[in-house]
């Protein structure tokens, strides 16, 4: 008898997987349902956008506002000071291939601090000042190991100096722990009305920010030339270097990888990740606003390809991985297709074909670009080696 009861159990149990229950992520195109994406160049006053001066000046405010008000939050941009400290250097690091500097940066408001521990490397060999790429890591601290003794494909810093380029690394945990409960503790203390705003600030607004000091720092150091930033991502970290990108139009280059939802993947598709799951998941990362979007992706005034058009006319190289449809890799490739109208007012003109390119086909020479690796979620050494290819392309051709 008690086999039977234990058959039955199993049976259940795999029915209850095969379920299509509400909240199932959608992975057959055939499902997507039908949906018509704001249209990015038409003011909420319904006036048609047609050059970058009325982008500028009308559209560009009028959507910063939408996603900080609906999604992200708002994005903070006076403290009362900010301090720089080299905690450590070493002239020979990488046997003498680099310049390490590892930084502490600190911020003041509101009777408080906040603590950003940056870890530098500079190619000794490059002639100065150089640029740099600077990875909002949300994994573990020793992928951006400063000694070296482990090395990781998601922070590939030896790659990175012998390609002549600085790389740079901070860790959510200073700015806001990726925790429910404990995200409030870092950036979110300088700024307490946030925590109790509808549109206040969370954990990904908080990882921007972040982002954003940083670079305050970088325009200090005159080893790095701050006009060449790149501010790179993986997954919820890309969502946070899009973001970041958005917010400052100090970063010369946005790169984000695996991103999927509320990154650089459309949230009408109601494919892979939701929002519903998302919000969720992760409370923490979004403001409370977004919860109303719920299974009500229709209802938003924005949608993702919006937020990549808020970074030109900079180049944007955003990424997926043929097993990770999670991220919806074809949603994110028709953001970036629907954002080529903005970067046209600007003159620059996309080269991404009419469609998605094949696996490991990287679109490189556009300044709007893609690709999607084979392989799982994750941040590897094809995917920076792509990464060094887009900076070569516009920084040393002056695309």
């Amino acid at each position: 008898m008690k086999k039977v009861i234990i058959a039955f159990a199993l049976i259940a149990l795999t029915n209850g997987l095969h379920a299509q229950g509400p909240n199932e992520a959608n992975y057959d195109e055939a499902k997507v349902p039908k949906y018509v994406l704001p249209e990015v160049l038409r003011t909420t006053s319904n006036i048609e956008v047609k050059n970058k001066t009325t982008w500028e000046s009308v559209r560009r405010p009028e959507l910063i506002k939408l996603f900080e008000d609906n999604i992200y939050g708002q994005m903070p941009k006076k403290y009362s000071n900010i301090k720089y400290t080299v905690s450590n250097r070493d002239a020979n690091a990488m046997n003498g291939k680099a310049e390490l500097k590892q930084v502490l940066i600190e911020v003041f408001n509101n009777n408080t601090s906040v603590k950003i521990n940056l870890v530098l490397f500079v190619p000794n060999a490059a002639k100065k000042p150089v640029p740099v790429f600077l990875l909002i890591n949300n994994r573990g601290k020793e992928n951006t190991d400063p000694t070296r003794a482990t090395k990781s494909e998601f922070w590939p810093a030896e790659m990175l100096i012998d390609s002549g380029y600085a790389i740079a690394a901070i860790h959510v945990t200073d700015l806001a722990p990726d925790d429910k409960e404990k995200y409030v503790n870092g950036v979110l203390q300088l700024y307490p009305d946030q925590l109790t705003a509808d549109n206040g600030m969370k954990a990904i607004g908080a990882w921007a920010w972040g982002a954003s000091r940083v670079m305050d720092y970088f325009e200090t150091d005159k080893e790095i030339d701050a006009t060449k930033v790149a501010v790179v991502g993986h997954s919820r970290g890309g969502k946070a270097s899009l973001f970041a990108a958005a917010e400052d139009q100090r970063f010369a280059m946005c790169i984000t990888n695996c991103s999927g939802n509320t990154g650089a993947a459309l949230a009408r598709r109601q494919f892979g990740e939701r929002i519903n799951r998302i919000n969720a998941s992760f409370p923490h990362w979004f403001n409370t606003n977004y919860k109303k979007y719920n299974n009500n992706e229709n209802a938003l005034p924005v949608d993702q390809h919006m937020l990549i058009a808020l970074v030109a006319p900079r180049p944007l190289y955003a990424t997926n991985a043929s097993k990770d449809l999670w991220a919806d890799p074809t949603g994110t490739f028709l953001s970036l297709k629907n954002a080529e109208k903005v970067y046209a007012l600007y003159g620059k003109k996309s080269n991404l074909p009419a469609t998605p390119p094949g696996i490991n086909q990287p679109i490189i020479q556009s300044p709007l670009a893609y690709h999607n690796r084979e392989g799982d979620h994750n941040l590897t050494a094809y995917d920076w080696s792509n990464f060094i290819r887009f900076a070569n392309f516009h920084y040393k051709k002056g695309k």
